[in-house]
């Protein structure tokens, strides 16, 4: 996963990943947060709306990791 997200599938695959992690356990791992953390600041600011879109649509319960970041 990039830290640094160039199109909208760079951003799925990290929904991907995500789905994938609360699939298996009820929290995603730091490592995990702080890595999308900087995907969300350093990347262009309509794919951190389109990842906030997708977070809603496909993994809400991991909203609560970034809201801040919003």
């Amino acid at each position: 996963m990039p830290y640094r997200w160039k199109t909208k599938t760079d951003v799925d695959e990290t929904i991907v990943v995500m789905m994938s992690v609360l699939d298996k356990k009820p929290e995603l791992p730091n490592w995990l947060i702080v890595t999308i953390i900087g995907a969300i600041a350093d990347s262009d600011k309509k794919l951190g709306m389109y990842f906030f879109e997708e977070v809603k649509k496909f993994t809400p319960s991991a909203l609560k990791y970034f809201e801040s970041n919003q």
